[in-house]
């Protein structure tokens, strides 16, 4: 999203600290660049600002229902893939992950035999399963009721609460044939096979730096990891956020080494809040103003121009503001603000775009297009349905296909579905998308390089992924079932 240096509006941040309430003024500073065509932001009224979160430690890993090496072959049985896709051993395409298996089997139907997964990351060879009974549950991405699964290359027995373990976001992208093109989370991995780094902090008293990587393969991140390098008092800052779709498409801090940025662009603070997800302690991505994360993904694996593309990413519902602009998404490889629909992004936050008539007094899902902020609606800029989200952890959901529709969709992170909040034509001027390929985290497109102004956003990031295609609805909804599934807060 464009800013302006000329521009400063004063929003009311509401900010929660513990169990006490204070109220500061934020300034919501747009760097170079413009909103093109004289439009602006206009603050919908301060945000709610947590700081902190539940503290937990310990609980055990569920290796439960692994499948490895591809999706059973249903013989007499009904195999189903989130997405509409067919699912033959887990199909992995361009080098991606291959799915672990997103079963539904109806009224017990028998899995006889299996088929390889071969391709990415995927297990070669695949295990096959024999005699392997699946009764009245469906798994989607790893949400599963009321069934278990015996027989074939299952591990441990079922999972705790129903959670397919072994099959991530990616995995259920994967098989619906719209790939993870950039994977990023400081929470867990988002493939049921990744092993590795998820990102990295540095201790600022001594410069040393750690990766912290994944408890088990397709686990939680190690935050006990993080809490013993970063004792000890002094700053803890995370520089990185890798990337696990296998391309490259790691995202550092603007101001690092790696990607160069203003005078005033620093790193996260890698410690501001730590919180449980299924009995695991972690860590988020805590974004404030001067920090932002960026990627210039345009030769590795992004979609560019008028190629339809999908993401998602969990986020915070009680740590935003009204500054320009908490992105994650598809932006400017310049840095700058290249004009109507070179942005293609998901945002959060309680900034409601001049001219636009928002419901409420946000937190909104929103597309940021460049040029401004889009919360959906027809030629009068007004749409009732994108209405605020309030929930502890948020779903956002954004797919454009470039040329005629593009659709948001949010829903809370930790039960329930997704609510439709806009589907229809890009807006004028936006058709078709001239897309650049860069990753942006936390800021506009335009922001942070250096010479250039700071980013004035808020917002956390725990998880998302960028995909190549425009995803379906049951894609979206098997999505929502994963994330809900792996029990953020809980």
């Amino acid at each position: 999203m464009g800013f302006t240096m000329h521009r400063v509006a004063a929003v009311a941040t509401l900010i929660v600290l513990g169990g006490g309430c204070s109220t500061e003024n934020t300034t919501d500073s747009r760097g170079s660049g413009g909103a093109g065509g004289g439009s602006g932001p206009v603050s919908a009224g301060g945000g709610s600002v947590a700081d902190g979160g539940t503290v937990g430690s310990g609980g055990a890993d569920a290796a439960g229902g692994v499948i490895t090496g591809g999706a059973p072959a249903g013989s007499g049985g009904v195999t189903a893939v989130a997405g509409g896709a067919d699912a033959t051993g887990g199909r992995a395409t361009g080098g991606g992950q291959a799915s672990g298996g997103m079963t539904a089997a109806t009224g017990g139907a028998s899995a006889t035999g299996g088929a390889s997964s071969r391709g990415g990351r995927g297990s070669l060879g695949g295990a096959s399963a024999t005699g392997g009974t699946a009764t009245g549950g469906v798994s989607s991405g790893g949400a599963a009721s009321g069934g278990a699964t015996t027989g074939g290359s299952s591990t441990g027995g079922a999972a705790s609460g129903g959670a397919a373990v072994g099959t991530g976001p990616c995995d259920i992208y994967q098989a619906a044939d719209t790939p993870c093109v950039a994977a990023h989370s400081t929470v867990r991995a988002l493939y049921g096979s990744y092993s590795g780094k998820l990102y990295q902090v540095r201790r600022e008293s001594d410069k040393t730096t750690r990766d912290i990587e994944t408890l088990t393969p397709g686990g939680f991140a190690d935050g006990n990891a993080q809490e013993t390098f970063c004792a000890g008092g002094g700053k803890c800052s995370l520089t990185v956020v890798y990337d696990q779709s296998g391309n490259g498409n790691d995202v550092w801090y603007q101001g690092s080494d790696v990607v160069p940025g203003s005078t005033v662009s620093i790193p996260a603070t890698a410690t501001k809040e730590a919180f449980t997800v299924s009995g695991h302690k972690v860590y988020s991505l805590y974004i404030d103003p001067n920090v932002c994360y960026w990627r210039d993904g345009s030769k590795t694996g992004m979609p560019l121009g008028d190629e339809p593309e999908g993401m998602y990413m969990v986020t915070s519902g009680k740590h935003y503001n009204a500054g320009c602009c908490f992105d994650y998404g598809n932006s400017e490889t310049t840095r700058m603000p290249d004009g109507a629909g070179t942005m293609d992004a998901i945002n959060w936050g309680n900034l409601c775009w001049s001219g636009f008539t928002c419901q409420g007094q946000g937190p909104w899902v929103q597309a940021d297009l460049e040029w401004g902020l889009f919360n959906g609606g027809n030629a009068n800029k007004t749409n009732p349905d994108n209405v605020p989200i309030n929930a502890t952890y948020v779903t956002a959901m954004l797919k454009n296909n470039g040329t005629t529709e593009w659709q948001l969709k949010g829903g809370d992170a930790q039960s329930g579905t997704l609510t439709a909040l806009w589907k229809g034509a890009l807006p004028g001027g936006y058709s078709p998308m001239k897309k650049q390929g860069a990753i942006t985290l936390g800021c506009g497109g335009d922001c942070c390089k250096p010479g250039g102004g700071a980013n004035a956003s808020a917002g956390t990031f725990y998880e998302g992924a960028i995909v190549a295609g425009y995803p379906s609805d049951a894609t979206d909804n098997a999505i929502q079932d994963n994330i809900v599934a792996a029990g953020y807060g809980k």
